[in-house]
Order: structure tokens, then sequence, then C-alpha cells
């Protein structure tokens, strides 16, 4: 958080597998530290897999889910995070950008298997979203989120105004420019990927300026999350990429 506040941000995103404890002490400790700071807690970043054939381990991740919802809650973040998991059938994160991101069902499923269990399992979400107020923002994060058809076909059936998209810039890996548009009317919050220095795991040419047009077109006003994937000491990479934003923001915004 001091580093936020140090560049000048407006919030922060809050990974759940970062967290020291749930402990109330501690989360109050972090509430109140963005209190200090001035900064807003827009998001509780979380992680789920519903796609497994076991109706019981479905359970099981739908009732984490539940956990982190009242987490976000606690901490005042108006989303979370979601997931829809993977098949799991590759293993190597090297392979999977091979592939694009998707991977073959498991022996015996289907495609449409694992879409009815992503869907029913957020289904179940939904009331106690909107009973805490909290956005359930679905990240295009491989999978059946790959693809601009696979996020919108989730989003659209479930058709809540508690489920949302939470946009990745470097996540499609096939027109991505194409795919963030066609997410883009669904988009509640937005990772704004860098890769400064050389990727970690791969790398792509994005134009935020075409980036920004986009949102812009779709009334977007939500929180841009940085998310640096570069080589560049993360630091630097962060403020290279908050310059990055702030350029191309004020060149955006017509003058009174």
């Amino acid at each position: 958080m001091d580093r936020a506040w140090e560049l000048g941000l407006d919030g922060v995103e809050i990974l759940h597998v970062q967290m020291e404890s749930q402990d109330k002490s501690y989360v109050n400790m972090l509430k109140r530290h963005a209190l200090s700071l001035g900064l807003d807690i827009y998001c509780l970043a979380t992680h789920q897999n519903f796609v497994k054939p076991s109706r019981e381990d479905r359970l099981k991740e739908v009732k984490h889910t539940e956990r982190c919802l009242e987490l976000a809650y606690r901490l005042g973040a108006p989303a979370i995070r979601i997931n829809s998991g993977r098949w799991g059938t590759v293993e190597s994160f090297s392979e999977l950008m091979a592939r694009k991101g998707s991977e073959p069902p498991l022996e015996g499923y289907t495609e449409e298997d694992a879409y009815r269990w992503v869907i029913d399992s957020i289904n179940m979400l939904i009331p106690l979203a909107e009973e805490y107020g909290i956005v359930l923002a679905l990240e295009n994060h491989w999978g059946l989120t790959s693809t601009p058809e696979g996020i919108l076909r989730i989003v659209e059936t479930v058709n809540s105004p508690w489920l949302r998209v939470l946009m990745d810039t470097g996540n499609f890996l096939e027109n991505p420019l194409g795919s963030l548009e066609a997410i883009a009317p669904y988009t509640c919050l937005v990772h704004v990927k860098t890769y400064y220095g050389g990727g970690e795991w791969y790398e792509l040419e994005i134009d935020y300026e075409k980036v920004i047009d986009i949102l812009r077109s779709v009334g977007f006003k939500g929180y841009l999350s940085i998310e640096f994937e570069g080589r560049m000491e993360p630091y630097r990479g962060v403020k290279k990429t908050v310059s990055l934003l702030r350029r191309i923001l004020s060149k955006s915004i017509e003058p009174c």
C-alpha cells in the first residue's frame, strides 16, 4: 500500500493468497492503513476452480468463494476477482501458452460439462454476492475464459448484475484488441498488463491508446489495476506503467 501511495495511485487490489491472515485484527489493520493513505481497497483477487467433475469438489470451491465474499465485505471491497478454473490436463504453463490458453477436457467429459459446472457454481454464489453488495468479477484467465465467446457465454447465461467481467489485457493471445472490445460492455475492472524488460512467460504488444479508446467507448470509468509481468525490477516496471497510463489518459480527457 505504501508503494501505491508513493506512486499517487487511487487504490489497491489485494491478492487473497498474499494476505498474512484473515483474522479480524489483521483485516482491520489493512482497512485503517488504506484509509490513512487515502487509498480505496477496490477488489479482492481470489482463486477458484469450478471445472471439476465431482459435485462435492465444486461445492468446496463454492464454499471457499463464499468465505472470500465475506472477507471482501469485511475489507470493504466492492468486488472480488473469480476464475472459472480449468481442466488441468496441461501441466506446463509454457505448453498452456503454446496452446493459447486452451486445453483438452478430461477423458469422458466435454466442454459442455465444464460450462454447466461453472455456470451452476456461479449461480449458487449470486444471492450472497447480492446480499453483501459485492460484484463477482470473472477474469478472462485461460481455460473456458481464454476466448471472448467463452467468458461471454458464462456471463450472459448467468445474466445477473452481480456477475461482471474483469478484463485482463494480456490474457487473450489471439486477436487481443478485438477480443477486449467484445467483452468491454460487461467490464467492471481492468488488469493492465505490461512487460518492461521482457515477459516472464510471454509478451504481447498491447496498444494501450486503443485499449483506453475501447473502454471509453462503452462508458467505462472504473479502476485500471496494474499487473506487471516483466523482468524489469517490479517497482520500476510499475512506475513506468503508471507514467504510460497517465500520459494516455491525459490525452483522452477533453478540456471543459
